[in-house]
């Protein structure tokens, strides 16, 4: 969104409708079909007519209208580049677990702008909190049928949920999401568990509230609270011991039986991280439903651990030549990860090591790989026997850069340990890999991955 109204073009295709009819980078569209136009999401639902009227402003300040017929839904042909969602809305809370909040400098620049716009909810599956929506935000998603959204909760308690947000709007969370419900957007929502704070019978009132906003709240999640070393001066806060876990999972798997035989869905899901709290295994495939939230951990290790029966089935009885791995994790994933590093050593000439390490840069209580640093990696790589190649799970990357938290490259991390490095994704891509006879490029085998082990 450009600072006068409307939006500025950045880019028309040759031979489009745009082209045809004159339009060029540089114009601002205005208005179609007299409804203004704000962002890229304005701009879809309304040219999905088969007529419109065009209000466009040229780049020498020219004010034509165009009277466009064309097929419903057919593209105009024009690109907004990365201007289509404006200003994006920033977090307004001060929430008592906030990760942000303990996070230390130097590390990648877009990891310190917290977003809460409900536009990138939609688009990308942001959660967002719902403080800083007006009315008329709630009536354009109902109105332009912006769903699913992703929606943090945390509890339906107005009172304490104002108090975890530091913010008075946050009170209003269960006359948003009726709202949304009545206007059937459909909704996934997710509540951070603070020991002694939002669990326990406050929990269960949460699981209650948005179970009754059933089928339009379609799955509930539960994480644990991720604390880091960085929270000198933060709200006193603890991680989960392993009972208070498993009481977390206890009332999940009740809820689960309750709610499959009311409406045939499971609805409530605790996350992997709950299930390596509590000492437990994660439970089979019917208990995730159609695994609404893998992006926010929930199930990841049961798709991983299922696609790995079938890879392990298919697994040469050898390879031509030996060949040594390291394959990186985080403490939680060792667990998981230790029966497939077996049974690769039951291949014979390859040897296949595990390294779970302990992430030093946020503090031992982190366990995930996805949280490790390039640093952490380096650290506790270094100076060891690294064989033939270092195997990590993209998940430790931003994906479209193939970079580190701590701003480091893969390529980079390869050359200072002096052995390539490759990004995989998931069991088949692990194991093709570790077995394949070609040579990795040092830093240049970019697969990607959606496991977090």
């Amino acid at each position: 969104m450009a600072r006068q109204s409307g939006m500025i073009i950045a880019g028309v295709i040759s031979g489009g409708i745009a082209h045809q009819m004159g339009i060029e980078p540089g114009d601002r569209i205005i208005m179609i079909n007299d409804r203004p136009v704000k962002d890229i999401i304005d701009y879809r639902f309304l040219t999905c007519d088969q007529k419109l009227a065009v209000l466009l402003i040229k780049r020498n300040g020219e004010r034509w209208i165009l009277d466009i017929e064309k097929e419903f839904e057919e593209d105009l042909g024009i690109d907004f580049g990365q201007d289509g969602l404006g200003r994006i809305r920033r977090c307004r809370n001060s929430c008592i677990f906030c990760f942000l909040a303990q996070m230390p400098g130097g590390m990648r620049k877009t990891l310190y702008f917290n977003d809460d716009d409900y536009r990138l909810s939609f688009i990308h599956g942001n959660f967002i909190t719902l403080t800083n929506v007006s009315r008329q935000d709630l009536e354009r998603i109902v109105t332009q049928r912006l769903a699913p959204l992703y929606i943090s909760v945390h509890t339906t308690n107005p009172i304490l949920r104002e108090k975890m947000l530091n913010n008075r709007q946050a009170e209003r969370i269960m006359e948003q999401l009726s709202f949304l419900a009545r206007g059937n957007i459909q909704i996934h929502t997710q509540v951070v568990l603070c020991p002694e704070i939002n669990d326990g019978p406050e929990l269960e009132r949460t699981i209650s509230d948005l179970y009754s906003l059933w089928p339009a709240v379609r799955s509930l999640a539960l994480v644990p609270v991720g604390l880091t070393r960085y929270r000198e001066s933060l709200f006193p806060l603890r991680a989960f011991n392993r009972e208070e876990a498993r009481k977390v999972l206890t009332l999940v798997e009740k809820r689960q039986n309750m709610y499959r035989r009311q409406s045939g869905y499971p609805f409530v899901f605790a996350s992997d991280e709950i299930y390596f709290l509590a000492g437990v295994p994660v439970p089979d495939q019917e208990h995730y439903g159609d695994f609404p939230q893998t992006e926010n951990g929930v199930g990841l290790v049961r798709l991983f651990l299922d696609e790995w029966m079938e890879v392990a089935e298919s697994l040469p009885e050898g390879i031509d030549s030996p060949r040594k791995v390291i394959i990186v994790t985080g403490v939680s994933g060792e667990r998981v990860l230790s029966p497939v590093v077996e049974r690769l050593n039951r291949v014979r000439n390859l040897k296949a090591m595990l390294c779970g390490i302990v992430n030093r840069f946020w503090g031992e209580k982190v366990t995930v790989a996805g949280l490790l640093t390039a640093g952490d990696l380096y650290d506790a790589l270094v100076g060891s026997d690294l064989g033939d190649l270092v195997v990590i799970p993209s998940v430790m990357l931003k994906s479209a850069d193939l970079v580190f938290l701590d701003d480091l490259r893969v390529s980079e991390l390869s050359h200072r340990l002096g052995v390539p490095v490759a990004v995989v994704n998931g069991p088949r891509e692990l194991a093709a890999v570790v077995l394949s006879k070609k040579k990795v490029p040092m830093g240049d085998k970019e697969i990607l991955c959606q496991s977090q082990l």
